[in-house]
């Protein structure tokens, strides 16, 4: 028989088999500690998320939850972590944007880019498209090229308005 630590009230066999409290508000509120959780970024395809306890901290700290993006996870300026392989050199994001930043004009000095078709011949090849035909026999219709059409139709798409 168990009974709650704040209340004092019996507590169910399942549920003392994991706590020493019981589910009424107060009790929870006074006895239930959150957890905190760790996002770790393994790969570009996705991140896996970790309940943070030492293991895991101890893990982190150690280098074994390498970035492939980064070259390494933890710390800024902390090493990457000892591989069998001689790990790449990665250039810290901050220093790519700014670099990329440098090579680009600005955006006031950016002219759009003018699309090689009308806003017509957009309407039109989007109506056939929406009515079932192939690129190819849309471009027939049109006098375009094929490629164009697909082209129309897939900035169309990008956009959000197909």
């Amino acid at each position: 028989m168990y009974n709650c630590i704040t209340c004092g009230r019996e507590l169910h066999p399942q549920r003392a088999a994991k706590y020493n409290y019981c589910m009424s508000p107060e009790c929870q509120e006074k006895n239930a500690k959150g957890l905190t959780m760790v996002a770790v970024g393994v790969n570009k395809a996705a991140e896996q998320f970790m309940i943070l306890d030492e293991q895991t901290s101890e893990d982190l700290a150690s280098g074994k939850y390498r970035d492939q993006r980064r070259g390494f996870f933890g710390r800024p300026g902390a090493p990457p972590a000892p591989v069998n392989r001689a790990p790449a050199k990665a250039t810290p994001p901050d220093q790519v944007n700014r670099a990329a930043a440098k090579t680009r004009p600005p955006a006031q000095a950016r002219k759009p880019q003018r699309q090689p078709w009308t806003r017509s011949q957009e309407k039109l090849a989007l109506l056939y498209n929406e009515q079932g035909l192939r690129p190819d026999e849309i471009a027939r219709k049109l006098g375009l090229s094929p490629y164009l059409v697909t082209q129309i139709i897939l900035n169309t798409r990008t956009r959000g308005k197909l």
